[in-house]
């Protein structure tokens, strides 16, 4: 299938808001997709909505050519927004806890894809004493621990250092060159740039593509 992710003709109303205004947009396969602007333009809301954590008011989402609803989980590894974490457990715990429930990885997997993002898996440290770059780490890790072919990411790089940054690229274009597709947004241009494949702007609830 040539698309990844299939948004067609959605709107999103809150009350007399209109969130979402007919975005119609297909994510290719195998890509890294951006979307800029500003907070409050929408972004967030069209995540959530291809995640099946909101339902649209108009038209349709599909994901590997599968219709989006909510409460019905998909093959996608997420971060939106600040990730749930139980701030009184170590990160492994965390993840452990987490993996626990679809029960497809175990704790050689979790331990890997710790160290990848650039944790310590043996550090005791309670999640609720991390730095916000930290937890955004923590955050990496659990989207892909379970190697989803689709990854969704609200402002990956928020809280990193310059260091953190180029550490998440690096791991973001090594996992797009095995295969996962990527979608993300940035208010950081250098991030879309360094990444992206295709561009696209949210201004006002409408998408258009820019690159």
């Amino acid at each position: 299938m040539e698309y990844a992710i299939e948004v067609k003709h959605v709107s999103k109303v809150f009350r007399d808001v209109k969130a979402l205004k007919d975005v119609d947009v297909s994510f290719s396969r195998g890509r890294i997709h951006g979307i800029i602007g500003r907070n409050g333009s929408g972004k967030t809301v069209l995540f959530k909505c291809i995640c099946g954590f909101m339902a649209v008011t108009e038209g349709e989402i599909r994901v590997d050519g599968e219709l989006v609803r909510p409460s019905v989980a998909q093959n996608i590894g997420i971060i939106i927004e600040n990730p749930g974490f139980i701030g009184s457990m170590s990160g492994l715990r965390n993840l452990k806890m987490l993996a626990a429930i679809h029960r497809r990885v175990g704790e050689r997997e979790i331990v890997e894809v710790l160290t990848r993002v650039g944790l310590d898996p043996g550090m005791k440290k309670h999640v609720q004493k991390y730095s916000l770059g930290m937890r955004h780490r923590l955050g990496i890790a659990q989207a892909i621990m379970e190697k989803p072919d689709i990854l969704i990411l609200d402002e990956p790089m928020n809280g990193l250092d310059k260091q953190g940054v180029i550490e998440i690229r690096t791991l973001l274009k090594e996992l797009n060159e095995q295969g996962v597709t990527i979608l993300l947004s940035s208010h950081y241009a250098e991030d879309i740039e360094a990444l992206c494949d295709t561009v696209y702007e949210m201004e006002a609830g409408s998408l258009t593509q820019v690159r």
